[in-house]
């Protein structure tokens, strides 16, 4: 049996690549995972000119892959940016012999993801993530959205991509408060399904966060272990009507600080905050066990990353973006709440907990 964090478990799905140089053949990967007449890139301002040009130089002469690209940034991740998209698409003649490449992070892998669920109907994503937190969680399990005046992500679609093509070696040139971003997801990981990876995680975080780190062993590591852990989630239960809500530990609570914030707290930051406390928020309801918030807390510090909301963002606003959240019911938010280090609550309800918000104010207090 192949343990869950290993390297060996992600080459187990063909679809998924994790290699150094991937980049340079991505054009004879999308030929074979998704054959098309005409390949369309979609990315943004900040990765088009580090990138895209050897994306294109990886079709070669015999294959059209044009370049759209869409300003950077979760403010830019709504229905005007898609539907200016599908236009250029349109424009250029796109049937449905055509490919989407989502080259970028995460707000550019949803993007590009919803354009192809939608456009004619659906045609064919492939996913090449740039970010740490895309590579081992934006790009994985087929969720696309936009953002909307009301929330993120409330308009959207399930459509798995024909393949996701990670080529660590780009995250040399990602911002060090990126990376710390993207780490927040691996400590995310171990949290919900595995104990012994939470624990390597953490353990590898000054290494990590060297320099080169963003290129070594242990981020590959790394990269390798959270894609297995949540492409086995996401396997089990595609369209999240089970076990697969364990992935939104720490994102309803996030979701409400990006909200708050304006959006100019990270997304891997604003979980990291989320995580925290919802641990709280675990410990309070007595779902999880004592000792949960000051071991998650702790590797999160370690991290560089936040535990509270930043100054301004009272706790009464944050509860009130909570209601916008994809998972209230009935006029009350679920929420997905960790047990202890490697299993989640709720197993016997759905894996989600319903919780009032007067428990919410507590954990936020």
């Amino acid at each position: 049996m192949v343990a869950a964090g290993s390297p060996a478990a992600v080459m187990a799905d063909p679809g998924i690549t994790v290699a150094s140089g991937a980049l340079d053949t991505l054009g004879a990967r999308a030929e074979t995972a998704a054959p098309a007449h005409r390949y369309v890139v979609i990315t943004d301002d900040h990765v088009a000119p580090l990138y895209a040009a050897r994306v294109v130089a990886s079709f070669g002469p015999r294959r059209t892959a044009s370049v759209l690209v869409m300003p950077h940034g979760e403010a830019a991740k709504t229905r005007e940016t898609w539907a200016r998209l599908t236009d250029e698409m349109l424009a250029l003649g796109c049937g449905r012999d055509t490919t989407v490449i989502a080259l970028g992070g995460g707000v550019a892998g949803d993007m590009a993801g919803f354009v192809a669920a939608t456009y004619m109907r659906g045609i064919p994503v492939i996913q090449v993530p740039t970010t740490l937190l895309a590579m081992i969680d934006a790009a994985i399990g087929g969720k696309t959205a936009v953002d909307t005046p009301a929330g993120k992500n409330l308009v959207g679609a399930f459509h798995p991509p024909a393949a996701v093509v990670v080529d660590p070696a780009v995250l040399a040139t990602l911002p060090p408060r990126e990376l710390r971003a993207g780490l927040a997801e691996g400590i995310k990981h171990g949290v919900i399904a595995d104990a012994a990876y939470f624990a390597r995680v953490e353990s590898d975080l000054p290494v990590l966060l060297e320099a080169g780190g963003a290129t070594s062993s242990e981020m590959e590591a790394l990269i390798a272990g959270s894609i297995a852990i949540k492409s086995a989630i996401v396997a089990a239960d595609a369209r999240e009507q089970g076990r697969r809500k364990i992935l939104n530990f720490g994102h309803t609570i996030g979701h409400a600080v990006e909200a708050a914030s304006g959006f100019t707290v990270l997304h891997g930051e604003a979980v990291a905050i989320g995580m925290a406390i919802e641990c709280r928020l675990a410990e309070l309801s007595g779902a999880a066990v004592c000792g949960i918030t000051d071991q998650v807390c702790s590797a999160l510090d370690r991290a560089g990353l936040p535990t509270t909301a930043p100054p301004g963002i009272e706790g009464p606003v944050l509860v009130l973006h909570t209601h916008s959240d994809k998972k209230v019911r009935a006029g009350t938010v679920e929420y997905a709440l960790p047990h202890a280090i490697g299993e989640m609550a709720g197993a016997g309800a759905g894996w989600t907990i319903a919780l009032p918000d007067a428990f919410v104010r507590e954990a936020l207090a």
